[in-house]
């Protein structure tokens, strides 16, 4: 009897087992191919919206996807260059299901390639932060909403100005693409932060190290790509309205979007979007910040048109900030300095107040885009794109002029106006025997830049021209890519010295290069590997900086003998990714040769206009390497623990130490409580989190004016939720509070650590508002 019952048993459950195989046997293929060429569309990723499922098209544009269990199904196909394509499906069975893709614009098509890891085969690792991670970031600037990438931290200069930091490096080695275009600004400060509108985009991505090939020089740290969402071509009125509310610094945010098309006007799509913001003194645990408000009016208008393989699209965007500077930060003895930095708190305390008083920033970004495409029947596409960005900095001191009549017409002590006009042409060629695609493009560069008040950097005009050549081979579960570019630009510098004019030339020219493979071992296990190289040439105010910076409250001085910096970045990474648990471990290392450097020099300076920190612009060789990891595990049907590691080591080579301003390893956590559906609302959620920074322990001795700053915890709570008002309307709610426990602490990162402790708590409300198609 034994015997048979385990006969029984084994055939019962070998049953059950072939019985769900079978129940989970349907699949769904098909062809994607081009909507007005007909050819088949290589490497276009489709998967079933909400799930991980999903592959890659192969050479003849085919897809399958298989055990699928019957039910309801959303398919979605999409690659770079194309608008993506969403079809419900109620399968059954087996089902066929072909595309055809309408065009997109290219830089569009790059954003996608960098955005989507898993989606756009590509061996340079990247990350995305779109949807409701993006959502929850609203209100804050560009910087502080990319700081939950992994890798990615901040470099801050008080509590209103930050600017972001990949793997170790910022500001002009960390390039953005603003709507496809090379942001160009006064970048070179610690404290002058993008110029960008965080609202206008939907979608924002970083690519993690060298990145030269495709976008050109200073591109040795990594790429952000700053993307709105795709002109609504032949579509009825839609937008939304976003408000935000902080408790600290009684900060307001205001924005909104409107766009459609044109009723009886075939093929076009329009765009209008504005954001005012206004804060006050922010507070950290123990006493507020005086000066530390901020005002900014930002606006974008966009419209596009449409027809068969032709495309033409207008962009204009205007950044309009003031940001006050605290106060406590400008000191007018080298004792009274010191003793603040000794002390640990600040001679200057204040109330709270909107007023903006000296010292401040007042800042205007005005970008003018206009980018036309024509996509060939044989398959070639050809683009051009323009633009022209202007950038005035006006920077204002804490004192006033000693003259009355002077000083009653508040002129700014410094002012910067920069003028940039690029262009970029771009030849996507058809496939080669229908597996190698690619791209060859050149791009021009010409800026000059006028500044007036006291002295510290000088005039300039700056030429920059560069080729560049792409090719990527896909075939089977393989991806190969490789690259080359060369650039080629002049700087001619022209100051006052003992009142004499003099000019000075320089000649810089380099290649770049990229090679990568990326490895699809299974739909759910994947790794990538690439090598690039990359350079960047001295800046202005690493040459010639001479004098106080009001803005970063230091004395800098530059060396007019630097020489450019070359990059050597190798990069790893394997990703694991299934519906319950997503685990992606990534390891680099960065070599860069002449790095060049803000370096502490051993005592504070005294000038007429106070007691300030003093650096001084000096190179040396560099290694900087590191390991990335994130793992995010539904453990518990809709709960989910997200973290992520960062651990980053730079190191002198040349002089056998470390580096100073690297930020220090951190581990966040969070985990997370979803609620799908209850009444007419959709994902509530709650969750909560922790962020640990570890004391920077690896710096040279005797390298700064004050050792780093202990290591900190800091909780963080939110919850949120969306509500379908109607057909055409929803409301998303959320609401957070970060710092929970009103930790005091300071940031290795934040220029303003030898004056000031950073924010204490902060909590927010977010109401957004979604309404028409």
């Amino acid at each position: 009897m034994k015997k048979y019952f385990l006969l029984i048993l084994a055939l019962a459950i070998f049953s059950l087992s072939k019985a769900q195989n079978t129940d989970c046997a349907c699949f769904i293929k098909g062809v994607v191919r081009d909507q007005h060429s007909g050819q088949p569309v290589i490497g276009a990723t489709v998967l079933l919206e909400g799930t991980t499922n999903g592959v890659f098209t192969d050479e003849k544009g085919r897809y399958e996807i298989r055990n699928l269990c019957p039910g309801s199904y959303k398919l979605e196909a999409r690659i770079v260059g194309y608008n993506s394509y969403k079809q419900a499906i109620d399968l059954t069975a087996g089902h066929e299901e072909n595309f055809n893709l309408e065009e997109q614009e290219v830089h569009l098509k790059d954003v996608e390639i960098t955005a989507h890891r898993t989606d756009a085969p590509s061996s340079q690792p990247l990350t995305i932060l779109s949807g409701s991670d993006l959502e929850k970031t609203r209100g804050q600037s560009l910087g502080e909403s990319l700081k939950g990438i992994t890798g990615v931290t901040t470099m801050q200069t008080g509590s209103s100005i930050s600017k972001p930091v990949i793997h170790g490096l910022h500001s002009n080695r960390v390039l953005i693409m603003n709507n496809g275009v090379r942001q160009e600004g006064q970048q070179w400060g610690s404290e002058h932060a993008p110029e960008i509108d965080p609202f206008v985009a939907t979608r924002m991505s970083v690519i993690k190290g060298a990145a030269g090939v495709r976008y050109g020089s200073d591109a040795i740290g990594g790429v952000i790509l700053v993307e709105p969402e795709e002109l609504p071509f032949n579509k009825t009125i839609s937008g939304e309205v976003n408000l935000v509310g902080f408790t600290n610094g009684r900060q307001g945010v205001a924005s909104s979007t409107l766009q459609g098309g044109i009723k009886g006007v075939s093929g076009f799509g329009w765009r209008a979007q504005g954001t005012i913001k206004r804060g006050g003194n922010i507070r950290t645990p123990d006493y507020f910040l005086d000066n530390t408000g901020i005002n900014e009016k930002n606006f974008s208008l966009g419209a596009g048109y449409r027809n068969k393989g032709f495309g033409v699209d207008l962009f204009y965007s205007r950044f309009d900030t003031r940001i006050g500077i605290f106060s406590g930060s400008h000191i007018g003895s080298v004792t009274d300095l010191l003793n603040v930095i000794n002390n640990g708190e600040p001679f200057v305390k204040s109330g709270f107040t909107y007023d903006i008083g000296r010292p401040n920033q007042n800042v205007t970004h005005d970008l003018l885009k206009a980018e036309t495409h024509y996509h060939f029947n044989d398959g070639n596409r050809l683009q051009w794109t323009i633009a022209q960005q202007i950038n005035n900095r006006n920077e204002y001191d804490l004192h006033v002029p000693r003259n009355d009549s002077i000083a009653s017409l508040n002129h700014p002590e410094l002012t910067f106006k920069l003028n940039t006009l690029t262009n970029d042409l771009i030849w996507d060629h058809k496939p080669i025997a229908g597996k190698i695609t690619g791209q060859v493009g050149v791009s021009s560069l010409y800026q000059y830049n006028l500044m007036s008040g006291r002295p510290l950097i000088p005039n300039f005009n700056q030429f920059n021209i560069g080729i560049f050549w792409i090719e990527r081979y896909v075939r089977n579960n393989w991806e190969f890519e490789a690259g080359a570019r060369y650039d080629y630009r002049t700087l001619s510098t022209h100051r006052i010295v003992s009142r004499q004019k003099v000019s000075n030339d320089f000649t810089f020219s380099n290649a770049s290069g990229t090679i990568g493979a990326t490895r699809n071992f299974s739909q759910n296990f994947s790794a990538r590997l690439n090598a690039g190289s990359a350079w960047r040439a001295p800046n202005v105010s690493e040459l010639f900086s001479d004098g106080v910076h009001h803005g970063a409250a230091a004395f800098e001085r530059g060396d007019s003998t630097l020489h450019p910096e070359k990059a050597i970045n190798t990069i790893a990474s394997v990703k694991y990714e299934s519906e319950k648990l997503t685990i992606e471990i990534g390891g680099y290392f960065n070599y860069i040769r002449d790095f060049i450097y803000l370096k502490p020099q051993p005592d504070p300076i005294l000038t007429v206009r106070g007691a300030f920190p003093y650096f001084k612009y000096t190179q040396t060789d560099a290694t900087f390497k590191g390991v990335d990891v994130s793992a995010d595990w539904e453990f518990i049907k809709n709960i989910r623990l997200t973290s992520k590691l960062s651990y980053l080591k730079a190191y002198d080579t040349r002089n056998d130490n470390y580096l100073v301003m690297i930020p220090s390893n951190r581990w966040d956590n969070q985990l997370k409580y979803t609620i799908p559906e209850f009444g007419k609302w959709h994902n509530l959620f709650l969750s909560a989190g922790n962020l640990w920074v570890a004391r920077q322990k690896r710096v040279p001795s005797n390298s700064d004016f004050s050792p780093p700053p202990a290591a900190y915890s800091l909780w963080n709570v939110q919850a949120g939720g969306t509500m379908h008002v109607s057909e055409k309307q929803q409301l998303e709610i959320g609401i957070s509070v970060t710092n929970l426990f009103n930790t005091v602490y300071r940031d290795y990162m934040n220029r303003f650590r030898y004056y000031s402790d950073d924010i204490g708590r902060n909590a927010s409300l977010r109401i957004k508002w979604k309404f028409g198609a």
